[in-house]
């Protein structure tokens, strides 16, 4: 009977044995089935992200926001807490104050940095939002100007840079299109780190040097939000700026319950305008236009994929700022079009960049940018056939769309 009891004993064992490893492969293969977790993606903080401090000058005595350092030369004024200074005076985007910064016509700078709650990671990447705009107003006396006020009012970039100290301008993260907007805007930032990994991080106010004639300009920054790490394979495309968030809706309005289908109808698309072909914009008589009318712009070109505007190319340039100046009531769309060799998504986008360099550098050079739109086309508006290189270099061009001539 002992012997048999034992036997059985030893089989029961010997299945037992079997079966853990049949169920850790089961369940393995339930785990591999299911995917694994993703790592943990680093939320970064920033010390006082708001800017919010006693609003003051940063002329001399003055002092950053807390926990913010001030990156300018030690013979430069400090970067300023707003508003109430130097007619400034646009409430704020978030809370009650705000950081403005401001280039000089001496190329100087001003920008501010702190230190990360933990370091950017080399290869990794990253998004973060930053609201930005520029005040039309922004006047201040200079160590060179004696008595005079001079402008700080035109357009100037926010660069972003990574580095290893307070003012350590270590590897260009971000560098913003000039920030041409008068209200707030919710500014989107792709950050990743290449050289190293990067513990402090710095915002400027930027204008490219050298300047080709003396330029006073401003920024206005409010609202950072945490710096997110993402997978880099879900990197967004990097729009311009994010647009204001749209009108609330009243959601405590009754629903209207309904079995009739409607059906939206596409806008009809804009009528064909005959283009007022022109090689001089000053011989355009103002008088005799009207909303509609396309002026070709000759003698503005770009290098092949770039939207830079090209130095021999102000003059035509000029053209366009000095009609603008003495037609102040004329409002404009700068609309940029392709040929038809990159794909629609490219096209779009690089005809809209190429008009915003050209809408940009007139706000720039002085034009109120609500009288200066942009908006690229793409390959959507053919002047010329596609088939001959002729045709393929007219259709690759910018034009000055009239949207009103009394304001």
């Amino acid at each position: 009977m002992a012997r048999v009891l034992h036997k059985v004993k030893t089989m029961i064992n010997f299945r037992i044995i079997l079966f853990i490893p049949l169920f850790i492969g089961l369940n393995t293969g339930l785990l591999l089935a299911q995917g694994q977790p993703k790592p943990k993606m680093a939320i970064i903080t920033l010390t006082n992200p708001s800017f919010e401090d006693v609003p003051r000058s940063g002329m001399k005595g003055g002092s950053p926001p807390s926990g913010w350092y001030d990156c300018g030369g030690i013979t430069e004024t400090s970067p300023d807490i707003q508003p109430g200074f130097f007619g400034v005076v646009k409430p704020a985007s978030n809370g009650s104050s705000y950081l403005g910064l401001v280039v000089r016509d001496n190329e100087t700078y001003e920008s501010v940095a702190q230190r990360l709650s933990q370091p950017l990671l080399a290869g990794k990447c990253y998004e973060w939002t930053v609201d930005l705009c520029r005040s039309e107003e922004y006047t201040s006396k200079t160590t060179t100007s004696g008595d005079k006020e001079l402008s700080f009012s035109s357009a100037v970039q926010v660069r972003i840079w990574g580095g290893n100290g307070f003012c350590d301008r270590a590897e260009l993260l971000y560098t913003t299109p000039y920030v041409v907007n008068t209200r707030w805007q919710n500014y989107y930032f792709n950050l990743k780190p290449k050289k190293a990994n990067y513990t402090f991080i710095i915002i400027e106010a930027f204008f490219k040097t050298p300047m080709l004639f003396p330029y006073n300009g401003n920024v206005l920054v409010d609202n950072c939000s945490t710096i997110k790490q993402i997978d880099c394979a879900d990197k967004k495309d990097e729009p311009v700026a994010v647009k204001t968030p749209p009108k609330r809706v009243d959601t405590t309005a009754k629903k209207v319950t309904t079995t009739t289908t409607t059906v939206t109808k596409a806008p009809p698309p804009p009528p064909k305008v005959e283009p007022v072909v022109i090689k001089n914009i000053t011989e355009v008589d103002p008088a005799k236009l009207k909303k509609g009318d396309v002026l070709q712009i000759q003698n503005l070109y770009f290098d092949a994929n770039q939207t830079d505007i090209k130095l021999e190319c102000e003059t035509t340039l000029l053209d366009v700022y000095n009609f603008l100046t003495k037609n102040p009531k004329v409002v404009v769309e700068v609309a940029g079009h392709t040929n038809n060799l990159p794909s629609d998504s490219y096209a779009n986008k690089l005809s809209t960049n190429r008009a915003q360099s050209v809408a940009e550098w007139l706000v720039k050079k002085g034009i109120p940018d609500n009288r200066v739109q942009y908006k690229g086309y793409g390959k959507t508006m053919p002047i010329a056939p596609n088939t001959t290189d002729v045709g393929k270099k007219k259709n690759q061009r910018v034009e000055i769309r009239i949207l009103s001539v009394n304001g």
